[in-house]
Order: structure tokens, then sequence, then C-alpha cells
């Protein structure tokens, strides 16, 4: 997962475009898809591998942010007699239109993942497939991958199915309109049902010593002909809908080790060194953390509207690093297996148009649920996919850093001299006059330097920007 969101609201200015240009240039990142790629995807959009199975009698309805067209997943959400849900979850049927070593498939693995700049994406597919005849828009019958997982009256799974099958969304909702929907009381059952699952499935999270990030999304927001940069906090059906996709890469995982033959993501749990850092975070920004309380729980009682709070949960994501990809394809899976943050065996398998490992493990689900052998083109590609996924992560990594640089760069380069108000949240060991300052206004976390005494470790500062150059010089503070 990225460690910031970030998005264009209207016209950036020309020099951030500028700047970003350059850093695709930079960072080599694929440009437009090659012509046999094109010309692979036009044919398997007029020609997918269409399932036997017919399930476009169920009313599913995806929830994604509202301009998304790649949308990989849609549900239907619905009570059982017994006094459980059911949870159909149905994902998008890449496999149906990608031919294994075709020339849409090497393309694949040579981009690995979408891309996510401030100003757009460089999509793992074509168009074609990613927005149109792979997506699962509304009112179009596609093939999927339909997932059934039932569970008790507390939210637990007690049964699991997956097959292809031929769906067709209904509606395509957008998170606050969920939310409005949701808190007003005007939502139908299936839709309303997501905030009884997510509460439950939460609750369950919190069981098991799992965590989940509300990480803040940093906008740029046009105000005024200027540009500025603020935190969208997230609302709570992002995470209502965030735990269907947990509780399918939880279920996969338990498919997968059962069968003997799966890829797992896994994250180990993080050394007491980087929680130790984190409370020096915490303290540097007012986030109460007492010595007896857990990690988990007071990333659950940090309030993402609150800038502070925000900054921190930003700080938060410093424990996710070291995740990757386990295989194991003989039986034995390997120990310790389980994803820190999930606090149980997990896989991605819920974005095969933006991620190139959920195709993979999407397949090993449904031979696994069917009792067959995985296909060879799957096993054969298996070894070499966590590689894959490191290079792929590495260079997205490095695309959201850097456009964090630049964006904020950009939005700052007309105010050097300016003072700001701020507060130290890191300073360095060696270095004391060298730190990280969060700003109150705008939301930018930046370097300072340049002075003489040691900084005041969580305390407010007022700092001048003295360098900021788009593409050249990240954002510079100094002590005012």
């Amino acid at each position: 997962m990225p460690r910031r969101h970030i998005h264009v609201t209207g016209a950036a200015e020309a020099p951030l475009r500028a700047a970003l240009r350059a850093l695709r240039t930079e960072l080599a990142v694929p440009g437009d898809f090659p012509p046999a790629v094109l010309a692979e995807a036009e044919a398997a959009a007029k020609a997918p591998r269409l399932p036997p199975h017919d399930a476009t009698d169920l009313p599913l309805f995806t929830v994604d942010p509202p301009t998304s067209t790649d949308l990989d997943q849609a549900m239907h959400l619905a009570r059982r007699a017994d006094g459980g849900y059911r949870v159909h979850y149905a994902i998008a049927d890449v496999a149906a239109f990608v031919t294994p070593g075709g020339a849409i498939d090497a393309e694949a693995h040579r981009r690995v993942l979408t891309l996510y700049f401030p100003d757009g994406k460089v999509p793992l597919h074509p168009a074609v497939l990613s927005e149109d005849t792979a997506s699962l828009l509304p009112g179009e019958p596609r093939p999927a991958l339909l997932w059934r997982i039932d569970l008790d009256a507390e939210g637990r799974r007690v049964a699991t199915d997956v097959r292809r099958a031929l769906v067709r969304s209904r509606a395509k909702f957008a998170y606050a309109d969920v939310q409005r929907r949701i808190d007003d009381g005007t939502a139908e059952e299936p839709l309303a049902l997501l905030r009884a699952i997510g509460r439950l499935r939460e609750a369950l999270e919190v069981e098991r010593g799992g965590i989940s990030l509300d990480v803040p999304e940093q906008e740029i927001v046009e105000r005024d002909h200027t540009y500025s940069l603020a935190y969208r906090a997230p609302l709570p059906a992002e995470s209502w809908n965030a735990q269907i996709s947990l509780l399918t890469g939880m279920a996969a995982a338990d498919l997968m080790t059962a069968a003997g033959t799966g890829i797992l993501r896994t994250l180990p749990t993080a050394p007491d060194g980087a929680v130790a850092q984190l409370r020096r975070s915490a303290r540097a920004l007012g986030v109460d953390w007492p010595h007896h309380v857990s990690y988990a729980d007071v990333v659950r009682s940090a309030d993402p509207t609150n800038p502070r709070h925000a900054a921190f949960l930003q700080e938060c994501t410093s424990l996710l690093r070291g995740a990757g990809y386990t295989v194991f394809t003989d039986g034995h899976v390997p120990t310790p297996a389980v994803h820190a943050a999930v606090a149980d065996e997990y896989t991605h398998c819920t974005a095969p148009l933006r991620r190139l490992v959920d195709r993979y493990a999407g397949e090993l689900c449904v031979a696994a649920v069917a009792g067959n052998e995985p296909p060879e083109w799957v096993r054969a590609a298996l070894p070499a996919l966590p590689e894959e996924m490191a290079t792929g992560a590495r260079r997205a990594n490095t695309v959201e850093r850097e456009s964090v640089d630049i964006v904020e760069a950009a939005l700052l380069k007309d105010r050097i001299g300016e003072i700001f108000d701020a507060y130290v949240i890191d300073v360095k060991e060696r270095e004391p006059s060298v730190g990280t300052v969060h700003l109150e206004d705008p939301a930018v976390v930046a370097r300072i330097a340049g002075g003489q005494t040691e900084l005041p470790l969580g305390e407010r500062l007022r700092v001048k920007l003295t360098e900021a150059d788009p593409g050249r010089v990240k954002a510079l503070f100094a002590p005012a």
C-alpha cells in the first residue's frame, strides 16, 4: 500500500505537471501500450472466455471513488435464516481476457501494478479491458470469479465457495453516497448491511489483534484560483468496504493453505525499534499513548480529522515496511506466514485489474474449491511472482514518495521566505539541528535544517520556507 494517497482536483499548475512528466521519464515508467498488446486486447474484448454458470440475476453493486471506471469488485449482502449473513463478492475475471504467454500477459508482468500519479494513472492493462469489457460496470454482463462467503451472527466465516460466473452489477455507488444513504436510513438492505457486516468484521479484527489504518488522503484543492494541500479523512463506509476485501483475502488464504499450493501476502511483526520510533512520533505530535496501551489500540483511537492524528497515522505506515509475498507449492506452508497487520493468513486476490498477483491467486482458489490441480501456467509463474511484485512495489512507492515531494514543492514554490506554524515530529540523533516538521497549514511534512541549536522535538515551532522547486529541490524549511 502506498504511504499517502494523493490526487489532483481541478487543473494543477503547469510546473507541477511538467515535474510529474519528468518523473515518469526518470523512472522509465511504461508509456502507451505496444500495438501488439492493444490489438490482442481489442480481440479479447470482443471474444472473452465466458463461464457456463449464469449469476446475472444476483443484484450486485459496486462501491468505489466516484470517477473510477476500473471496477474490480461488486458485492451483494444478505441475511441468512439462521441469523448470519451471506456475502457474494464478484471479482473481475481478468483471465477470461488474458492468454497466458500472450502479449497482454507479458506486458502485465512488465508493469506489475497500476501506478497512480497525482495527475493520472499508468494502468496495468489496456483501457479497453480495465475500464470497459473486464470492468464490473453497472448494467453489463461480465465474467467474474464469484465468491460466496457465509458468516454467522458474529461475522465469523463458516463456509466459502468461489466459481466462475457471468454477473451483472446493478448500481455503482460512491463512498459519500453510501455513507449518506446508510446514515439517513434510505439504503436498501443489501447496501445497509455493509455497516452491519463491516462493524462485525472490525470487531473480529480487534479480537485477533489486527489493525486497519484509516490514513487520510492528501488532496490538492483549488481555492480562489490558487492551490493548497489538505487531508481528507476516510469515511466509515470506506473501512466497512475494505473489511469485505480483507474477509475475501483471508478466505482465499485458507483455501490455498488447505490445497497446499498458493501465494500469501506476508508481513513480519514490527521490531521493537520501529515501535519505539513510532512512540517518539506520537509524543512529538501530542498523541496520547500510555505504555500499557498497544499499538493497535492507539491507532484505533486516532481521529483522522485531527491534523496531529493524521500526521501520526501517516507515520504508522512505517510499520508496514517489510511486506512481501510467500509462495508454497509442496503442501508445507512456511512459518511464519501471517500478515502482522491482518493478524491472520491473508492474500491479495480482489484487485486483478490493477495488481498482477491477484489473477494468479484467483486461479489457485477456483482450482482449490473444484478439487483440481492449479493450471500449469499458474504453477510455472509462482516462483518468480514475489520478486516481480517486489520490483513493482518499489517503483510504485518511489512514484508515490517523489510525487509527494513534487506536489509540495510546486504548491510552495512562490512562498519562499514565508513563515509557517509547524510541529517538530522527528529529530536526527546525530544531527539534532536536522529533522522533520509537520505544517499546520498547508498539509505538508518536510525536512528542516539550517538552525544552530537542537530542534525541540514535539514542540510547536515557527519555520521559514527556504527552498522549493518542483522536480529539482524538495521543500526545505529552517527555524524562523
